[in-house]
């Protein structure tokens, strides 16, 4: 059964592509379908990939070839909530390889212009601990990082020195 709302990504050509990358870097991901043009498609050649459906962690996407009209920005991100410090450096050096690049804060870009947040549990956990300090020093910690570091932030809520 198909749900109610499945998001729609909007690429350049290159959906099919796109979509293959992401569901080989997470579980419980595959692609499901791939839609070509038919023959009597005046915008693109016979045979060429129209839409791709694509599952990632669980989630149904469709991922749309409509061209360079409309490219992505930040104002959509995906988050991906990693258990620990080897997942986020997993994800987040896959994320930014091949024209990739970093943000803030545990923000980046993929090589499609996919805005992401790799987000380490312990970040929300710290984040919203009752230790208000704690909280305090972590997110001051967080605010100087591109890649979050799990352990530097523990440290920082800890009070302890940080690098």
């Amino acid at each position: 059964m198909m749900p109610k709302i499945t998001p729609c990504l909007w690429f350049d050509g290159n959906a099919e592509e796109a979509a293959g990358f992401y569901v080989s870097l997470l579980p419980d991901s595959r692609i499901d379908r791939i839609s070509r043009s038919p023959a009597d498609n005046p915008s693109t050649s016979e045979g060429a990939v129209l839409m791709v459906a694509f599952t990632l962690a669980g989630q149904p996407f469709t991922g749309l070839n409509g061209g360079p009209q409309f490219p992505f920005s930040e104002a959509i991100s995906w988050v991906i909530d990693c258990a620990d410090q080897a997942e986020v450096d997993r994800l987040w050096d896959a994320l930014t390889a091949d024209g990739g690049s970093p943000g803030r804060c545990g923000w980046l870009k993929d090589r499609f212009g996919m805005s992401w947040q790799v987000v380490p549990r312990q970040l929300g956990e710290m984040l919203g601990s009752s230790d208000a300090d704690g909280a305090r020093r972590a997110m001051e910690a967080m605010l100087r990082m591109s890649k979050i570091d799990v352990a530097e932030m523990s440290r920082a809520f800890d009070g302890q020195p940080v690098a």
